[in-house]
């Protein structure tokens, strides 16, 4: 009867492991895709205002990205968060269940992470996504602040984006960091 309970929990655990993994499959398309987004928005809002000659335009840019880094930033955290619980609850638990000897049934989710690039690519990670999601607006708001339209009221909403551009990059960096406040598991 127990090799019954535990074949039933063994299938709950890899039903389990299924559904975390087609929801991480998903969030990792769906945050890839935002850093294209990005790029075709910041594209067009710097040919508009080109176009026009209206570099007041520009100050869409930092909303826009802000919104959409720190949509990217929360899907990459829930993909690590997943990648967490897999190794740290839901494998070991299906490995103690099935009696392997090993400390985690899904040897992938860790082994991929011994990898002696790894901390070369998130570094480079942490520039990418600061340089889409930062860099450019901040530039934005430099190009806005010097090209000599600039009015009081769109003076203190500019100051108002870059503080927000930079509380983001913050939390960029503070969730690439591994140790960090956030969950620096990437």
């Amino acid at each position: 009867m127990a090799e019954r309970e535990d074949l039933g929990v063994g299938q709950l655990l890899l039903a389990e492991y299924q559904s975390v993994k087609d929801e991480q499959k998903a969030r990792i398309g769906f945050r890839d895709n935002l850093l294209y987004v990005t790029l075709a928005v910041v594209a067009a809002v710097i040919a508009a205002a080109a176009q026009a000659r209206q570099t007041s335009m520009l100050l869409a840019l930092p909303p826009v990205c802000v919104v959409l880094g720190w949509t990217y930033l929360v899907n990459d955290e829930k993909i690590s968060a997943i990648g967490a619980y897999v190794r740290g609850d839901l494998g070991p638990r299906l490995a103690e269940l099935t009696g392997e000897g090993r400390t985690n049934a899904f040897h992938w989710e860790t082994f991929h992470r011994g990898d002696a690039r790894r901390v070369s690519r998130k570094i480079v990670q942490c520039a990418v996504d600061l340089l889409a999601f930062c860099l450019v607006p901040l530039s934005a708001l430099v190009v806005y602040w010097a090209g000599g339209q600039v009015s009081a009221g769109l003076l203190v909403l500019s100051v108002a984006e870059a503080l927000a551009v930079l509380g983001l990059g913050v939390y960029i960096v503070v969730y690439a960091v591994p140790f960090g406040v956030g969950s620096g598991t990437r």
